[in-house]
């Protein structure tokens, strides 16, 4: 990826001697922002554009480019992309669209140029990309209007983005903000080159310390799991804004990328699973990405906060609460300060009230070293809270402002380590100055808790070695034929591979059910055994709680004339004879296949709880005990198997075991299982283990082959 952002000379294919256009906009923003490389403009007509000769071939360039630019209509881009290959280009960005994202024909070609890129090892960026910048460089490879009118700082914040737009914007806002830029990468259709490309050439690259990502979906699940251990490896956080999370902006990114979008759920696991921390809006990625440039200096170690604790500052009980109020709603301590720190404080400002919120009034905006007093108590506290200043109109007077402005460089000179934050509007120049001194400055009160719990999480992830889980192989022996067929089967399928399931007996018709009934101990469970009948409960093929055989007898009728109404094509193995179990908690488990993660194992609480709630947890497969346990305890309801209300506890552990086993189970028969259903499992009291009551196996079809643009 060096070429994109070290190349010492660019071409530019489609070069117009108009600026505003897109083949004239590089050409325009190289010789503008002072790019020191040799710049080729390629246009069939030669001559000279904007004041640089012009080559009618690229063959007829003096020397090889290391980075062209492609910005000619799709159906000329494939002869493009072969010139540069010819020419030993390192390099190609394809700014044009009318590709996979435009049909069939568009879809052809960019398949063509990926084999052309991959064949002569040769990077491709886009198609229908905004290209890249390598600030520290100057070297352009966009068209964006970001750049016309200002360029970049150097910095430790590099983007990564699959929308051009998002990925322009993001530049601006930063920029905006005084925060410096180090790379941008925006990667259009991913022909070749993707997301994780990105990912995992900021986090090599010295100048980068952050990585805010903008991601639609996810093409390769394994790319971006190595991409994300590259960061975490090298230390760089990775903050990821994926769009799409509902069903209507999944299909509006599916519409505009030509790709499936992963679920959201495994997505949010992915990402969490490998270090990257997710934010829900745009705003919280330039206010977390900016905290996280300012609080991670490069070449230094980072001072992020690690305790969910703020102390909370202003000059006004009204704000005191409101801040008081989102904090906690992050779920941010307000921990009390040491009697020490309020003595301190009450020497300055005896008036103050020294609880946590501090409502230091007024008289804080009066003189830099009573600000600074009151601030630095707070630093050397031993809560080792966050300390949080909020400004509602003190910046905006300009006597105010030097004021703060001279206690606060004081304050981070001598404390350059203690996590300090400030809520502050502006004005935007004061801003500035103070993110300049290494403080986060955040827009709002709900921004400023968000953005807090996001530093601490972040930090926390940094600091953790990464959560080991088994390998996914699939290795397993082959799963019988008949594995599929009924619950029965599939049950079989699961106590040969170690899970806890109940004695069961087949039967054939009502007196064989008495039988099985009679060899198991009353009350029992009957069900309809059909591999046409997955939901037997909407068939009537389930009858629960019978204490004798006369009960076996008249639930074996109604059962198998139930069944006949509901689906009366069905194929019928028989009746199924269960224990009937009492006790415990109920809980759901299964394994589904990801279009991009492939296996995923879930986990939820059962009976209405799933259905209603949606109170499950995902990961992808396989997970550990540790993972699996934190899954359950992840649970909304979870509390309902911790012993809530004087109830004994619940076998946690037995469960997280056979949450796991069914992760590797699905791992291990990847190629035959598409999805399992274990609803529900019973969850004993604790040291009593756990019982599938119910299994539903089903089998993976092959997909019909398909050509792929990518």
């Amino acid at each position: 990826m060096d070429a994109f952002f070290l190349a010492r000379g660019i071409a530019v294919i489609g070069a117009s001697a108009e600026p505003t256009k897109i083949g004239g906009r590089p050409v325009h923003l190289l010789r503008r922002h002072g790019y020191a490389g040799s710049i080729y403009p390629i246009n069939p007509k030669g001559g000279e554009i904007q004041g640089l000769p012009a080559y009618a071939r690229l063959a007829d360039t003096p020397e090889a480019p290391e980075l062209a630019l492609i910005a000619v209509p799709a159906s000329h881009a494939v002869q493009a992309v072969l010139d540069c290959a010819a020419r030993g280009v390192r390099a190609v960005v394809v700014l044009s669209s009318g590709f996979a994202e435009a049909g069939d024909e568009g879809a052809a070609w960019q398949a063509e140029m990926r084999a052309i890129a991959l064949r002569h090892g040769m990077r491709l960026l886009g198609p229908n990309c905004l290209g890249t910048v390598g600030v520290a460089e100057r070297a352009i490879g966009s068209f964006s209007v970001a750049l016309e009118d200002y360029f970049p700082q150097a910095g430790a914040v590099g983007i990564v983005s699959q929308s051009g737009n998002i990925g322009s914007y993001t530049l601006q806002l930063l920029v905006q903000r005084g925060v410096g830029i180090s790379r941008m990468v925006t990667t259009g259709n991913e022909a070749e080159v993707d997301l994780a490309d990105g990912i995992a050439a900021l986090a090599r690259d010295p100048a980068t310390r952050v990585i805010l990502c903008c991601m639609e979906t996810c093409r390769d699940g394994e790319r971006l799991t190595q991409a994300l251990a590259i960061a975490r490896e090298h230390q760089t956080p990775v903050v990821v804004l994926k769009i799409g999370a509902t069903e209507q902006g999944q299909a509006a990114a599916a519409s505009h990328t030509g790709a499936l979008a992963a679920s959201d759920a495994v997505i949010d696991a992915v990402l969490r699973r490998h270090g990257a921390l997710r934010v829900r809006s745009h705003e919280d990625l330039v206010e977390i990405g900016q905290a996280l440039g300012q609080l991670m200096p490069i070449g230094q170690p980072h001072c992020l906060p690690r305790k969910p604790a703020v102390t909370l500052v202003a000059a006004s009980g009204g704000f005191g609460i409101m801040m008081a109020d989102a904090m906690s709603e992050a779920g941010l301590a307000l921990p009390a300060l040491a009697p020490a720190t309020r003595a301190r404080i009450h020497q300055v400002l005896p008036g103050a009230s020294t609880s946590n919120p501090v409502d230091a009034s007024a008289q804080i905006s009066s003189r830099p070293d009573i600000l600074f007093e009151v601030l630095s108590a707070l630093q050397e506290d031993p809560g080792e809270a966050t300390t949080v200043l909020f400004l509602s109109l003190g910046l905006y007077s300009s006597r105010l402002r030097d004021i703060y402005l001279q206690a606060l460089a004081q304050l981070r000179a001598a404390y350059p380590q203690r996590p300090l934050v400030i809520i502050s509007r502006g004005p935007a120049e004061a801003v500035v100055q103070i993110q300049a001194l290494g403080i986060p400055v955040f827009s709002s009160i709900d921004a400023a808790a968000r953005g807090i719990d996001a530093l601490v999480r972040m930090a926390a992830l940094l600091d953790a070695a990464p959560a080991a889980a088994p390998a996914a192989n699939g290795t397993g022996a082959r799963l019988p034929e008949d594995t599929f067929r009924n619950e029965y089967a599939a049950k079989q399928a699961l106590i040969d591979a170690g899970f806890e399931v109940p004695r069961e007996l087949r039967a054939a018709d009502a007196e064989a059910a008495v039988k099985a009934a009679e060899a198991l101990g009353y009350p029992v469970v009957l069900k309809i055994l059909s591999e046409d009948i997955a939901h037997k409960t909407e068939a009537g093929g389930v009858a629960l709680n019978l204490g004798d055989a006369e009960a076996v007898r008249a639930a074996s009728a109604r059962i198998f004339a139930s069944v006949a109404r509901h689906a009366p094509d069905a194929r019928l193995d028989g009746l199924l004879v269960a224990p009937m179990l009492r006790g415990g908690t109920e809980l759901i488990a299964g394994i589904s296949r990801d279009p991009v993660f492939g296996p995923v194992v879930m986990v939820g609480m059962g009976g209405i709880y799933a259905e209603v709630l949606r109170d499950v947890a995902v990961q992808p497969a396989p997970v550990s005990e540790d993972q699996a346990t934190a899954m359950i305890r992840s649970l909304r309801l979870f509390p309902l198997l911790d012993g809530a209300r004087g109830q004994a506890p619940a076998d946690v552990a037995a469960a997280a075991r056979a949450v796991a086993r069914l992760s590797e189970f699905a791992c291990a028969h990847r190629e035959q299982v598409a999805e399992i259903d274990l609803n529900p499992i019973l969850v004993r009291p604790q040291g009593q283990g756990i019982a599938i009551l119910d299994a539903l196996m089903v089998p993976l079809t092959p997909e019909p082959e398909t050509a792929h643009a990518q």
